[in-house]
């Protein structure tokens, strides 16, 4: 609720609008004061629209400097920094005590930082000269994967999201986002922070609704070229989303356990050139 009394309305992001589902459905969600707040309920058609987005956006992101992605991606540490205050008392609201809030928050700023700074440095790390026996100059270089389906934690909304979601964009990925289904305020209100921060327009989705649902149809989309399913607690269903996206050949992901800062490539593709050399 903000100094006038009026109450937040959460909502979808999608193609860099604030949306409500286009099946009119919420669910509600009881916050740490007893109150229920109701919050849209994302439906396949909005999945299938965020992608649809994700995809009309990749070719701009992935086709921009590794310089402008990382500033961009500093500045949104920045504005999430500069709401530190509001996003502790999201958490708060998600029934997160203080102290792990202001933790959580920390975490969350540090993830994206630490991506913003890997942007320009993924091509030495992963890429360069091949040595090869023969008159050749045989090249790798680091290409996005295209776009990324994630499903982040229900625990830790706002960390675990910034965990999941900024190594993939860091590459030059578009993602649809599932957010914590149980924990909605922090992921839905850090949209607005993606919305201002100068990430363009359908570069990053976030979607909340039941996961159970609308997993396994991010998974079966063909559109989606990767899975990244380390939020998932499920094992069976992490299992399930794992056999659909076989059907086009997804890669996916699951890290289980501690953040682990991702270094080498999980959303990349290594495009290798061989060209002829001067003898």
């Amino acid at each position: 609720m903000n100094e006038m009394g009026a109450p937040k309305t959460y909502k979808l992001y999608v193609g860099g609008n604030f949306v409500r589902s286009e099946s009119g459905r919420v669910y509600p969600v009881e916050s740490a004061d007893g109150s229920t707040v109701r919050v849209a309920q994302a439906s396949r058609k909005d999945l299938r629209d965020a992608v649809v987005k994700a995809r009309g956006a990749q070719p701009g992101w992935a086709g921009s400097t590794a310089y402008l992605r990382g500033q961009i991606l500093y500045r949104v540490a920045e504005m999430l920094d500069g709401r530190r205050d509001q996003f502790v008392a999201e958490l708060e609201n998600g029934g997160v005590d203080t102290y792990d809030a202001v933790s959580e928050v920390d975490d969350a700023v540090s993830a994206w930082i630490y991506w913003a700074g890997w942007t320009d440095k993924l091509a030495q790390v992963i890429g360069g000269v091949n040595p090869v026996a023969g008159p050749f100059l045989n090249v790798s270089t680091p290409e996005p994967t295209g776009v990324v389906g994630v499903i982040a934690p229900p625990s830790r909304p706002l960390a675990g999201l910034a965990d999941l979601l900024a190594p993939v964009l860091c590459g030059g990925n578009t993602a649809v986002v599932l957010a914590s289904e149980p924990a909605p305020f922090a992921p839905l209100t850090f949209a607005e922070v993606l919305a201002t921060a100068d990430v363009p327009p359908g570069v990053a989705n976030v979607l909340v609704g039941r996961t159970a649902e609308l997993a396994p149809w991010l998974a079966d989309h063909h559109d989606v070229d990767a899975m990244e399913i380390s939020g998932v607690d499920d094992p069976a269903l992490a299992v399930d989303l794992t056999v659909r996206s076989a059907d086009n050949l997804k890669r996916v992901a699951r890290t289980d356990g501690a953040r682990t800062p991702r270094t080498d490539g999980e959303f990349l593709e290594i495009k290798t050139v061989w060209h002829p050399a001067r003898l």
